[in-house]
């Protein structure tokens, strides 16, 4: 039975785990280790074994589908690509530890308390991570509400949170996500939980869609002043993943030409100077933009 890999992996619908085309694997995301990531990879090795899929595990709980024994020159050539991954100069413009990458954390967070009766909404909206870490803190009772959220990555922290997770968008874009959850938010009373500055039309295309919609500022970036100037070489790949990564950049950098800029996503690549040639990461994850970066010429 010839079975395409990557399309049978779609549809098993996964959050925690991903698949990397070029190592031929799914790798299962490590910031997290809970029963849900356990419960995504018994449903993969079962689902595996039921079509008989051939499959190895190997570390860190990593389903491969490539043969697992190594000869010298294999090992080799990995430990040649690991040292020159090594070597290249990436850098993701945050604080979050990501193999390959070094850290400019440009931005602060703060969250802002709020009294909220969560008694009253049916649903809850989230496009930040950042906006389920200020509720988190602020009010628990949020996890009792169905959250629809932009991305996986979102989708992980409400699952690890054990939120109620009813929605995953499939565009992963601000607006392109508003439309998509027009038709599943028609009745119903919305919390939108969101930062201080947002980017999309999100809350114009709910109110013109007739859609109840609140929201509510719970956190705020702001510049980290604190931030020590670093000298970024020629030839180095800078990461942005978000529009305030490209303001606040810009603000203590110069560009210099033989840089490469990686956007996490459309959006944020909009932000970008129209002159600075920018390549979108595969998926919004810091991991994929560093992928990205090490494939970038």
């Amino acid at each position: 039975m010839n079975i395409n890999i990557k399309e049978f992996i779609k549809s098993l619908n996964l959050i925690f785990y991903e698949f990397d085309s070029k190592e031929n694997s799914l790798i299962k995301d490590v910031d997290y280790s809970n029963k849900h990531t356990k419960l995504e990879f018994f449903k993969i090795t079962y689902y595996l074994s039921k079509e008989r899929i051939p499959f190895n595990v190997v570390k860190d709980k990593t389903i491969t589908f490539k043969e697992t024994s190594f000869n010298i020159k294999e090992k080799f050539s990995i430990f040649i690509e690991n040292f020159k991954n090594n070597s290249k100069n990436i850098f993701l413009l945050n604080d979050k530890k990501v193999q390959w990458a070094k850290n400019i954390p440009l931005f602060k967070i703060t969250f802002i308390n709020k009294e909220i009766d969560f008694t009253k909404y049916d649903a809850i909206v989230f496009t930040s991570k950042n906006a389920i870490k200020a509720i988190n803190s602020i009010n628990k009772n949020w996890k009792k509400i169905p959250s629809y959220v932009i991305s996986e990555q979102t989708a992980k922290l409400v699952k690890d949170l054990d939120g109620k997770l009813e929605y995953i968008s499939k565009t992963k874009h601000g607006n392109e996500f508003a439309y998509e959850i027009l038709n599943l938010l028609k009745g119903k009373k919305v919390l939108y939980l969101r930062g201080e500055e947002i980017v999309s039309d999100f809350l114009e295309i709910m109110k013109d869609n007739s859609i109840d919609c609140k929201d509510e500022i719970i956190y705020k970036n702001s510049f980290n002043e604190k931030v020590k100037k670093v000298k970024i070489p020629k030839n180095s790949k800078i990461i942005f993943t978000s529009p305030s990564t490209v303001k606040y950049f810009f603000k203590i950098f110069s560009w210099d030409k033989s840089y490469k800029a990686i956007s996490i996503g459309k959006t944020t690549a909009q932000y970008i100077p129209k002159d600075i040639n920018t390549v979108i990461a595969d998926n919004t994850s810091f991991k994929s933009c560093v992928n990205k970066a090490l494939e970038t010429n």
